[in-house]
């Protein structure tokens, strides 16, 4: 299971989806350019020591990226989606892509998508934040897939 985060534009969006990949043993694939340097002081300040931990790879673009995936299906979180996250059979090698926090993804990294996902809202909400989205998609996935860290101290 990962996490990739396309363009991310929110430093302490993705330190905190860097934390969450650490503390759950997810890696994390972030695609750029993001919209901030990779050492800002926003992003180790949520991230603090967990990037240290954190399993990142970093792709110097979409097409970077795809070129360096394995199998897998790569499973879109999306406002768009019509099915929701809760109904639907996660695998093991299922990937989590993110969009940008301001703009999503375009229509052909859209396209690109085995599958697309929604979190059901209530009606006059429009979206959460993409961090607090990973961990609630992630969660159910590494739930679904056996994957959770030990709970066992």
């Amino acid at each position: 299971m990962r996490l990739a985060l396309y363009q991310p534009d929110i430093p302490q969006n993705a330190g905190a989806m860097l934390r969450l990949g650490a503390c759950l043993g997810v890696a994390i694939d972030i695609i750029e350019p993001c919209g901030f340097v990779l050492d800002d002081r926003r992003l180790k300040r949520v991230a603090m020591d967990y990037q240290a931990l954190a399993e990142i790879a970093r792709h110097e673009s979409w097409r970077a990226y795809l070129a360096s995936r394995d199998s897998g299906r790569l499973v879109l979180l999306s406002t768009k989606a019509a099915l929701p996250y809760h109904r639907f059979a996660f695998a093991a090698s299922d990937t989590l892509l993110l969009g940008r926090e301001s703009a999503g993804v375009p229509p052909e990294v859209a396209a690109r998508a085995d599958a697309s996902l929604r979190i059901p809202l209530a009606p006059s909400a429009r979206s959460l934040n993409v961090a607090l989205a990973a961990a609630l998609v992630l969660g159910e996935a590494l739930r679904q897939t056996g994957l959770l860290p030990n709970e066992e101290r």
